[in-house]
């Protein structure tokens, strides 16, 4: 890392010292070694062991007011890279991050980002419209990376070669100038999974093979299958990433991991399983850039995001989001937090684990081995004079009454809860030991949600719905013929026919008559009956997205619950 990128007013050394990042003794020695080997200063201190290059990094970043990176924890863009020769990366010491499909924006690292010749010959390999962001790296850092990026080919199918012509038992083999196989194996399997916004990554095991699957927009998707005797050395190049124990095969373990891949920050969650045939992986990789969605861009309709707010403007009580694992309650609560984050609020929030770190938050995650649950964390979080508390989910009796206290003392608390309704949420926290009184008096509202995936705009195909459809989405039968639109399968979808997916929500709010209802124990169909129409049901909402040509019918039928229309039809069917 050049001295040049101080600032000329203060040398390296003073201004480190100024910091307190050395002590006087340590710059008196730096300057007399830099006198006798004429080096830079920041090469100096980090050969004395006096600073480590992340920290000079580090500093240096803050000090210019400039974003830096630590490329050790890394995974470039196989297209940036390709933009890029590595003749050209080496003699200016850059490295691509990351870069858009048009090449149209690029970040790179650089020692220096004051090159003005490097930053012309990028600018000249460039579209001339284009956008070049820099970010500060160690030089020692830089030059590895590069050695690291450029040594190998990235591609999938170029790596399964080099393994195929080596053999399986080569695969920790270090070239010369560049990884083992297998890093770079998991490395470009991690960067196409976030390519293809996956939520997670399987690692399967079976008897002569590996299956690779991906989980995108919800759905597993089988992506690679490799020969069994690649897996040993990826499972260990997997747990060493993630901190866990390379040693241990026969009891499940958890770790995680945080990287910048293609240039955007993502936690992994990495838990092993042992299985028949060796240990099972799932990575579940959390986007940061993709988890906190602004409450706008969220594709609500307006009635529901009127519902939404209504719900936040209660100052005080509990505002819980339900539904099964990976319906995106966590992604719609970090909506609603976004949008009452502010200077003037304090919000605290209680996870295990914290899964998207956001500004001004104070963002704690559960630690068992510390004693520190959720009933305690709640009880530490109350002396800590919140406004909002975020639970991370509502699991047994301890958490519920403290989640309940804390609603009751003034503070506006949203949480998670399993059921598969809004109205099931009331009989799931009573098995819990929550009062009726108590429930009825500090009970904001649930949001029951499904996540539905998006037909893909290039290929979906028209249909005019018959009688079935029109009675499947709560029409009669002499109700003039709609279109609707089913998947199609282009190379845009991966020839899925659906990219992406939105929420269907369906919200209960708690008013004073349903107060009273809850209060005296009122059944279920009292319940709903007392919602009136309200409460749409997620059947409700997920047929306007079909007939608004968002989803497919079939689609909704996979996700949504539709039995009672189903059992309707086959009644109607029989009478005939």
């Amino acid at each position: 890392m050049n001295d040049a990128a101080v600032p000329a007013r203060l040398p390296l050394g003073q201004w480190l010292e100024s910091r307190g990042l050395i002590s006087a003794d340590q710059l008196r020695i730096a300057l007399r070694e830099q006198t006798r080997h004429a080096r830079p200063m920041g090469r100096v201190l980090i050969d004395l062991g006096f600073i480590s290059e992340g920290i000079l990094r580090d500093a240096l970043g803050q000090s210019l007011g400039h974003a830096s990176i630590d490329l050790d924890q890394v995974l470039p863009d196989p297209a940036a890279l390709a933009r890029l020769p590595e003749r050209v990366a080496r003699q200016h010491r850059v490295l691509p991050v990351s870069c858009s499909e048009d090449g149209r924006q690029m970040t790179v690292a650089m020692a220096d980002i004051h090159d003005i010749v490097a930053l012309d010959v990028m600018r000249d390999m460039l579209p001339h419209d284009a956008t070049l962001t820099t970010l500060l790296a160690g030089e020692g850092e830089l030059a590895q990376a590069i050695d690291r990026s450029y040594g190998h080919a990235l591609s999938i199918e170029h790596i399964l070669a080099e393994l195929e012509n080596h053999g399986p038992e080569q695969a920790n083999r270090v070239a010369q100038d560049g990884s083992p196989p297998v890093v770079r194996l998991v490395d470009a399997l991690l960067i196409d999974a976030v390519k293809r916004e996956a939520s997670d990554i399987h690692f399967e095991p079976e008897a002569g093979f590996l299956r690779i699957r991906y989980r995108i927009d919800g759905l597993l998707r089988q992506i690679r299958a490799l020969h069994a005797s690649c897996w040993p050395a990826m499972a260990v190049r997997i747990k060493v990433m993630a901190g866990m124990n390379i040693a241990e095969h026969r009891a499940p373990q958890d770790g995680r991991l945080s990287l910048h891949v293609s240039g955007r920050a993502i936690d992994l969650r990495v838990s092993s399983q042992p299985t028949l045939h060796g240990e099972n992986i799932v990575l579940r990789i959390l986007d940061r850039a993709r988890g906190i969605v602004p409450l706008d861009s969220l594709g609500l309709s307006e009635p529901t995001r009127q519902a939404l707010t209504l719900l936040m403007a209660r100052p005080e009580g509990l505002i819980l989001a339900t539904g099964p694992t990976g319906s995106g309650k966590t992604t719609t609560l970090y909506s609603l937090l976004n949008h009452l984050n502010h200077e003037g609020v304090n919000i605290m929030a209680l996870e295990d684990p914290v899964e998207y770190p956001m500004p001004l938050m104070r963002q704690t995650s559960v630690v068992e081995a510390a004693r520190l649950d959720f009933a305690n964390g709640i009880r530490s979080m109350m002396r800590q004079d919140p406004d909002i508390i975020l639970v991370g989910e509502i699991r047994d009796a301890d958490t519920a009454g403290m989640a309940f206290r804390a609603a009751m003392t003034g503070h506006q608390v949203y949480s998670t809860l399993h059921s598969n309704s809004a109205l099931g949420a009331l009989p799931r926290l009573l098995d819990l030991g929550v009062r009726q009184d108590v429930l009825a008096g500090n009970l904001i509202g649930v949001i029951a949600q499904r996540l539905l995936r998006r037909l893909c705009p290039e290929c979906s195909q028209p249909r005019i719905a018959g009688a079935a459809d029109m009675r499947l989405l709560g029409m009669a039968a002499d109700t003039a013929p709609v279109v609707l639109r089913d998947a199609g399968g282009c190379p845009a979808c991966d020839f899925t026919g659906y990219r992406g997916r939105f929420a269907v929500m369906e919200i209960l709010r708690i008013d004073a008559g349903l107060e009273g209802l809850i209060g005296t124990g009122a059944s279920a169909a009292e319940l709903r009956r007392a919602a009136g129409t309200g409460l749409r049901s997620l059947a409700d909402e997920g047929a306007d997205a079909v007939l608004a040509g968002r989803t497919s019918l079939a689609e909704l039928c996979r996700v949504i619950d539709m039995s009672s229309r189903l059992a309707g039809l086959h009644a109607e069917r029989g009478a005939s």
